[in-house]
Parts: structure tokens; sequence; C-alpha cells
């Protein structure tokens, strides 16, 4: 009976594995090789040359900026979306009716198309847009997607509205998870709305809070479609993130050799940092006796 139940989970887990191996393992396999010749996309043939990609890459002013720029996304995204999120899932849960119904109007958003959204953006923003016409005629003349550090909060401002609503869902959830009976209890010790908040309702959410955070985290090393659409990487490199990096490498210079090596170097920054931040959060958690 154990080996027909094994059978029966590989089985079942088939499609997933062969999935993997075709879409995953496949190319991680050929960015590897990819990585150490100079193949320039079109050519039929390409030389071996080591290492020589990522020891250019580690050099590159633009790859060095593709690498801070993760981190300025994330000290402008991951702050936003986490309050933002908490405070709907707070105002949501709190509701006597219709929880599912708003949770579902917060959650539209993130199934909203990435490339749609940034041109709706672009268009609000761009120099003959009402608002801007507005904005003259009071004396602001803003270049919103022109100064690094607007094109920036432009962007981390539209993924948070993208990601909210669905992080949101997931610490409803969690608030759920919490039993009443721990609030009546710090009701009788005459605790306030503000203790009861920072003292019970944020340590005892911490595995959603977890969950969400370095889904957060992960996003901003993935960031693409906005950048793309909005700035294209500019204006002087502010916005240009790792995935937008290895497009212009690839595609724009064609040098996909040298692409593969600053993907996989990209991997490895994203790897570490999540490692980092995980051990962070496990020490946050531990404090509050989760971990």
């Amino acid at each position: 009976m154990d080996q027909r139940n094994n059978k029966m989970g590989w089985l079942f887990t088939s499609p997933y594995l062969i999935y993997s191996l075709i879409f995953f393992f496949g190319p991680l396999i050929w960015s590897f090789f990819l990585s150490v010749t100079d193949w320039n996309l079109i050519a039929p043939t390409f030389n071996i040359i080591g290492f020589e990609n990522f020891m250019d890459a580690l050099k590159s002013p633009s790859v060095h900026s593709a690498f801070w720029v993760t981190y300025k996304f994330m000290l402008i995204f991951v702050p936003i979306v986490t309050v933002l999120a908490i405070a709907v899932a707070v105002l949501v849960h709190g509701l006597p009716r219709f929880k599912s119904l708003f949770l579902i109007g917060f959650f539209l958003p993130y199934l909203s198309s990435g490339v749609v959204s940034s041109l709706i953006v672009k268009g609000l923003l761009s120099y003959t847009s009402p608002l801007n016409v507005f904005l003259r005629k009071i004396g602001l003349d803003i270049d919103w997607l022109g100064t690094p550090l607007s094109a920036l909060f432009i962007v981390g401002l539209i993924l948070a509205w993208k990601f909210t609503g669905y992080y949101a869902l997931i610490l409803t959830s969690g608030l759920a998870s919490i039993d009443k009976e721990v609030y009546e209890a710090a009701a009788i010790d005459g605790v306030t709305e503000r203790q009861r908040f920072w003292r019970i309702t944020l340590p005892l959410l911490y595995p959603s809070l977890y969950t969400t955070l370095i889904l957060a985290f992960g996003v901003t090393f993935g960031i693409f479609t906005e950048v793309y659409q909005l700035t294209g990487g500019g204006p002087n490199n502010a916005t240009n993130t790792w995935q937008m990096e290895i497009f212009k490498q690839a595609f724009t210079n064609l040098q996909a050799g040298y692409a593969s090596a600053v993907a996989l170097l990209a991997s490895v920054a994203t790897f570490i940092s999540i490692f980092i931040i995980r051990k962070l959060l496990e020490i946050w958690g531990k404090r509050n006796g989760w971990v």
C-alpha cells in the first residue's frame, strides 16, 4: 500500500516536475553555459571565454547601478505596501459584513496588466495631461518621470497600488486567526487601542506578516514591466533594475553571454539578500515567541 501511494504521489506531482525541468532547470543550465561564451544572440557560432563576462559585469557601472536601484526600490516599496496592506486588512477585518466584497475590490489591481496600468499612469503624467496643465497654471512644472527621485517613487507607488490588496488578503486571514479572548483579556486590563495594536495584533500577526514581507522584498528584485514602460531605466539609470539591465544587454546590445552572467549575478544577490532578510525577520519573530 505504501509503495502504491508513493507511485500515485509521483504521478500527481509529475506535471509540475516536468514543467520545472523544462522551463526552470533547462534555461538555468543553458544560462550557465551562455555565461562563459561570447554569443551575440544571432551568430551561429560562439567562443568559450571563461569568466570574462563575470569580470566585466562586476566592473560595469550599469550593473552597479542596477544593484543599488534594487535596494532603493526596496526602501520605497516595502514600507509603503506593508503599511497600506496592514491598514486595509485591519479596516476590512473590522467590517461587520461584506468583507469578501471589499477584499475582492482591493485585490483587483493585482490582476490588472502591468503594461496597461503603466501606460495609464504615463498618460496621466505626460506633459500635456490635464494634471500637468493644471499644475503649470498654478506655477508648478514637474517632470514626474524625468527626475530620479520622483521616477523611483512613481514606480514604487504603482507597485504598492498593485500588491496592497494581495498582501491585505493574506494579513486578513492572519487577523481572523487571532483568538478574540486575547483582546477581551487585554480590554479587562485596560489596554488602549494603540497598545493593543503594537503589543498584541502585530506580534500575533507575525506568520502572515512574515509571508507578505518576504513576498514584498522578492518583488523588488524582479521589477521590469513598469520600469520598461515608464522610464526605460532612466533618467541616468536611476530606475535601471536588474531585469532592465539583463534585457538591455541581451536584446539591445545583443550580448547574450554577458546578459546571462549578469542574470546569474542578480540571482546570487537576490538569494543572499532574501536570506539575510529572512534571518532578520526570524530574530523579530523569536522575540515574540514564534521561532
